[in-house]
């Protein structure tokens, strides 16, 4: 994926007599920084740029509207859309932005002919905000020309973050498809090369289907079991020690068949997963859930310490944690 040089904007430095007024590229680290301060650009400008790229922010879809959601279209689901609302309405000419979990060629956004903008989450970026990354690609796609796609770059250490661009009283409301037909429209008119990323990303992706009754919980279909994979919002060592407390106690299944079996953590939150049979639908699940949501508000709630078996079973759920991000 093409990615382009940071603009960053500078400031005047004092005694250098130069205005830095504007954007200026980046050079090598221990070149002249090209704003006229005299220093090298490790040292002045590309500072800030340096430490964008380093500084991981932990749970970057903190504060807004469905988090674990976010989480979930990011990490765990294959294809889904949701509408977006900005803090300051849609610009003229742009009738729609949508989330997508992928768009064709990875492309980080696009801006249809009709104007309107799709903005892919599951692409690489290049720093470590999330949040800003995402923001500001949505902010160029709003303002490309319709029928092109966005490039990504790597983003100014100042630039805006979704939380400062999203309403945050807007819904998140995520549909989940069987596959990526909402890339093309008009499939009649797609390019050979859409058409070919539109049937390679139907080839791989896996049957997933939203929960309805809890939320971030997303049931999916893999050839030998299914899977619950359910985005929790609660700090991860008590979550941790609740579900401790449902395992040891024999109250951690979804019902007869399946079983509690490890966790993923992904930006900032945990996702207990749990196998199911294979002839177990998402609708099967949806009452199964709803009770075990009861059972860990009241295991959330102890403060007990944890007895050995719930430390032992503990000890197994933290050994089978994956880390996704």
């Amino acid at each position: 994926m093409a990615k382009k040089r940071p603009q960053t904007k500078g400031k005047q430095h004092a005694g250098s007599g130069a205005s830095t007024e504007g954007a200026f590229p980046v050079v090598g680290a221990r070149e002249p920084c090209p704003c006229g301060s005299g220093r090298r650009y490790k040292a002045c400008h590309g500072r800030a740029a340096a430490h964008a790229v380093t500084e991981l922010v932990q749970r970057p879809f903190e504060g807004l509207a469905g988090e674990g959601d976010w989480i979930a279209l990011r990490e765990l689901v294959p294809a889904a859309t949701v509408e977006l609302a900005l803090k300051d309405g849609l610009p003229e000419g742009v009738p729609s932005v949508t989330l997508a979990t992928v768009l064709p060629m990875a492309w980080p956004a696009l801006r249809r002919e009709d104007g309107s903008v799709l903005v892919g989450l599951q692409n690489d970026t290049p720093s470590g905000d999330l949040s800003r990354d995402l923001a500001d690609t949505l902010l160029r796609a709003l303002e490309a020309e319709p029928g092109n796609p966005v490039q990504a770059r790597r983003v100014p250490a100042d630039g805006p973050r979704l939380q400062d661009v999203l309403d945050p009283k807007g819904p998140f409301e995520p549909v989940v498809h069987t596959g990526f037909e909402f890339w093309v429209p008009d499939s009649e008119n797609a390019s050979a090369e859409v058409t070919a990323s539109l049937e390679r990303a139907n080839a791989a992706a896996i049957p997933t289907v939203k929960l309805t009754g809890v939320d971030s919980a997303y049931w999916c279909e893999t050839p030998e079991k299914n899977h619950l994979r359910w985005v929790m919002p609660h700090p991860e060592e008590k979550l941790l020690d609740a579900l401790a407390r449902l395992h040891a106690a024999g109250r951690s299944s979804l019902g007869e068949g399946t079983r509690l079996v490890g966790s993923f953590r992904a930006h900032g939150l945990t996702v207990p997963v749990w196998d199911l049979p294979s002839e177990t639908k998402a609708e099967d699940i949806e009452k199964p859930a709803a009770e075990f949501a009861e059972r860990l508000a009241g295991a959330l709630a102890a403060d007990a310490p944890l007895s050995a078996d719930e430390r032992r079973a503990r000890g197994g759920l933290t050994n089978r944690q994956v880390t996704l991000s």
